[in-house]
């Protein structure tokens, strides 16, 4: 620790600019009246870079997280300067995270913003769901203290807007032509017989809602089977907290839960509950990927187009993403619900991050018609304009990865990016969807929300059945793919589109290399891994 005297309020500090942390205004942004300093200490999570000179690429196989942390962590001597400048400046370090390059520190409104250039006012704006939502508010650029240039290369948390928007969609019910029970759903995509799981973990990220033990006992019961274990972590504050609102975030983390533990009832659940900011976004998947016991998978069915996310944001996600695929933990993630436009208003097309990232499996959508677990149709989901369609584009922010150079990725809109999402597929329109239980109402599903889990479960029993965990799966994936054919594991989506995109034979911007055929998946993945 620094021996130097605490900066008092009156000392200046001399500040530098905190490269990507520019951040547009909110939606609808109306100043309150509310004094911000009256409300105590806030809490922001500031992120650092990884070892000098260490390269997650470099890594074979999965990493001991022992051997991680050594690796590909943060530098203990970075921590210790990072966390003497802020205590030295009226700071207080709450957790502080080496293997995911984390500090969490708390302090007064005055004192965070003067210690990284912030104007930080109480407001209210609209919500991605319309709604108006209480919260702090900047604009613009942050600043650090210049001792910490390069060492700190984000400050999550400062604004606490609503940063996602839970991808799934309810079915009225007159509309609902078909729908399946999860169990159904793993016979007509052909999970691997034999396998459920055992062993396994899946981590599951909720901004959001709640589940009662309860109802899961009732539900899976319902289905014949008994369900997993299902565990509760909060962060940053964040607790299982239901509701009585089917339509709103219990929608989603019953969706998740009951169709990850009916896919896969051998494995274990742990659902990670976070505030829905870009700091708890980030702190959930880190928690997750950094958990004692190491995940097989971990599903996240919230997200937020690209653009919507400050850079900063981003990278540090990104960056945790990679940090998974480097403990052989493999992400999955939903695609989006509002079609290639994914529901900006600019009249672009944008894809939905953090499905985006090239270090997590981009889950887009189908509508599905099967009688009897046989397949009569399966097209592109898009049920029009707001009805709700699949996400699905080319990333202007991620360059196009090396495993997607034979799919023939659309150009993207932009000069940089070109990452194609999504890279696989499943059942999402409401109107063909999922039976679930929520809040004691039994409705159906649907939206990209139900395939990131039901990918997971797979995954979940591929680990099972191979005895491995894969990190990265889509390297495998789409080895033999080509400009018209997918991979092997794989049944082709061929007709329909999301707006902008349209299915075509091969990887496409609307389900990718299709939807999974397990049983072919497990055998591929079986010669693959010798």
């Amino acid at each position: 620790m620094s021996n130097k005297r605490d900066h008092q309020p009156s000392d200046p500090i001399e500040l530098i600019p905190l490269p990507g942390s520019e951040r547009p205004p909110a939606e609808g942004v109306t100043p309150l009246a509310t004094d911000l300093q009256r409300q105590g200490d806030i809490e922001v999570t500031v992120v650092l870079r990884r070892r000098v000179g260490a390269d997650p690429a470099l890594s074979s196989g999965p990493l001991d997280p022992a051997d991680f942390a050594e690796k590909l962590g943060a530098d203990p001597a970075d921590v210790e300067l990072v966390i003497s400048t802020l205590s030295s400046l009226g700071l207080s370090v709450v957790s502080t995270s080496v293997p995911s390059r984390r500090i969490r520190v708390a302090g007064s409104v005055s004192t965070m913003a003067r210690v990284f250039g912030a104007h930080l006012e109480a407001v209210t704006s609209r919500a991605l769901d319309g709604s108006a939502v209480h919260h702090r508010h900047r604009t613009g650029g942050l600043m650090l203290p210049a001792s910490l240039g390069g060492v700190v290369t984000a400050v999550l948390g400062l604004d606490d807007r609503p940063q996602a928007r839970a991808e799934f969609r309810v079915a009225e019910a007159r509309a609902v032509s078909v729908s399946y029970t999860p169990i159904q759903l793993g016979e007509i995509y052909r999970f691997p017989k034999g396998t459920d799981g055992n062993g396994q973990t899946i981590a599951i990220i909720e901004l959001g809602g709640g589940y009662r033990q309860a109802e899961l006992d009732e539900y899976f019961s319902g289905l014949g089977i008994t369900g997993p274990k299902v565990t509760a972590v909060g962060v940053d504050g964040g607790t299982n907290a239901p509701g009585q609102d089917a339509s709103g975030a219990d929608g989603e983390v019953l969706l998740d839960i009951e169709v990850a533990g009916a896919l896969s009832p051998g494995a274990g659940i742990v659902v990670y509950f976070a505030p829905n900011t870009d700091a708890g976004f980030l702190d959930a998947i880190s928690e997750a990927t950094h958990a004692a016991v190491t995940p097989t998978v971990i599903s996240i069915s919230w997200g937020q187009n690209e653009d919507a996310w400050t850079a900063q944001a981003r990278t540090a996600m990104d960056d945790a993403f990679v940090d998974a695929a480097a403990l052989g933990v493999t992400v999955t993630a939903a695609a989006g619900d509002n079609g290639s436009s994914d529901g900006a208003a600019d009249g672009r097309n944008h894809a939905d991050f953090p499905a985006s990232s090239p270090h997590v499996l981009g889950c887009g959508g189908t509508s599905l018609r099967a009688t009897s677990g046989t397949v009569q149709s399966e097209t592109v989901w898009n049920n029009g304009s707001g009805g709700g369609a699949t996400g699905g584009g080319v990333s202007t922010v991620f360059a196009l990865p090396a495993w997607q150079g034979t799919v023939s990725v659309p150009a993207p809109t932009r000069t940089t990016g070109g990452r194609g999402v999504p890279d696989v597929a499943a059942v999402a329109d409401p109107t063909t969807g999922y039976e679930v239980l929520v809040d004691g109402q039994r409705k159906v599903y649907g939206g990209t929300s139900a395939v990131a889990p039901l990918w997971a479960a797979l995954v979940a029993r591929l680990a099972e059945s191979t005895g491995r965990r894969f990190g990265l799966l889509q390297p495998t994936l789409y080895a033999g793919a080509t400009a018209k054919t997918t991979g092997t594991g794989f049944r082709d989506v061929t007709s329909g589109d999301n707006g902008h995109f349209a299915a075509a034979a091969g990887w496409d911007a609307c389900t990718g290399l299709g939807v999974p055929d397990g049983t072919s998946l497990l055998t591929h993945l079986h010669r693959a891994t010798g």
